[in-house]
């Protein structure tokens, strides 16, 4: 579900003597990260005093935008927000402890700390934020992991609808994989983290960026827009490990919760989508829920709003109309 998590396998190979030397590399990057990719949104402060990262354009109904693991505001604003900016007020953030948003509390922070925000507690740092940015009764849509976070915001409070693209929301079997039991870790996010950041590559993150998009290709100019660097900040993957690890759990407390969001939900989800599969999350989620729609996307893979934008747009239209909003 991450999209540099098959990156981070290799950093377990490493030797933890390269440590000292990695640490003065590591934070040089970092400030290197902010100067290339700055914050592109305004910040909102909550009333704990975290504060969360947010982008904000265009006019109408509210439509929230919730980024998928590893991920961070750019994605949705390389090219979505501008198709639906005219029709609706597009709202991105930041998701708790990626990008520029804050972790969402302090149980979750430290290097040897293998807690994590659950997506209920996402869900109501976003909820927060949007509610000081003047966003009222929102469309909330979430991809991949940022489905999870969408179902949550389902859950607990009461949008306009929902619309889950891609989305991780339904228990799985089998693992992760040895990256996310490494990271995910308190040691092995503590230490193998610095290792991750300072000895990346720009091809390995091509490479892994490849097969998050495939079948189809990675669109021009996207890497160098969304900001690999954001990514592989220790703290976002620290932060990005410790989310997914903890997801199986999560979604597994929350999927039997499911039969009551009476709220309109579409749920758009690549037929060839090998990393977050259909028929493991989009088919189930569908039968659980009471007020669902699904739309499979034949040919498309993880990232339908950047190949099939139209049919992400014709879904929250869909949203929009069904909840009475348009």
């Amino acid at each position: 579900m991450s999209l540099f998590s098959k990156f981070l396998t290799g950093a377990a190979l490493m030797t933890l003597a390269a440590c000292a030397a990695v640490g003065t590399t590591a934070s040089s990057r970092n400030d290197e990260t902010t100067e290339t990719w700055p914050p592109i949104g305004e910040f909102v402060t909550l009333e704990n005093g975290r504060r969360v990262h947010a982008f904000q354009t265009g006019s109408g109904p509210d439509l929230v935008l919730i980024h998928g693991a590893s991920g961070n505001v750019r994605d949705f604003t390389f090219s979505f927000a501008d198709r639906v900016k005219d029709r609706y007020r597009v709202t991105v953030f930041d998701r708790p402890g990626l990008g520029y948003t804050d972790r969402a509390n302090a149980r979750v922070e430290g290097a040897f700390n293998s807690d994590a925000e659950t997506p209920y507690e996402q869900a109501l740092m976003l909820k927060q934020a949007a509610e000081k940015l003047g966003v009222e009764r929102p469309i909330v849509l979430g991809h991949s992991y940022g489905g999870a976070v969408a179902m949550a915001w389902g859950l607990e409070y009461e949008p306009a609808a929902l619309v889950v693209v891609s989305g991780a929301t339904i228990p799985w079997s089998g693992g992760l994989g040895a990256q996310y039991r490494l990271l995910g870790s308190s040691l092995g996010g503590a230490i193998i983290a610095p290792i991750a950041t300072a000895f990346a590559t720009r091809s390995r993150i091509d490479t892994v960026t490849e097969a998050i998009f495939e079948p189809q290709p990675v669109p021009e100019g996207y890497l160098d827009y969304v900001g690999p660097g954001l990514t592989l900040k220790q703290t976002a993957i620290r932060a990005n490990a410790r989310q997914v690890n903890n997801l199986h759990e999560q979604v597994s407390e929350m999927a039997p919760r499911y039969e009551t969001v009476t709220v309109p939900v579409e749920i758009v989800h690549g037929a060839v989508d090998e990393v977050v599969p259909p028929q493991v999350h989009a088919e189930p989620l569908n039968n659980l829920l009471p007020n669902s729609n699904l739309t499979l996307l034949e040919g498309i893979g993880h990232m339908p709003h950047h190949w099939a934008p139209e049919a992400v747009e014709a879904a929250i239209n869909r949203a929009a109309a069904r909840a009475g909003l348009r």
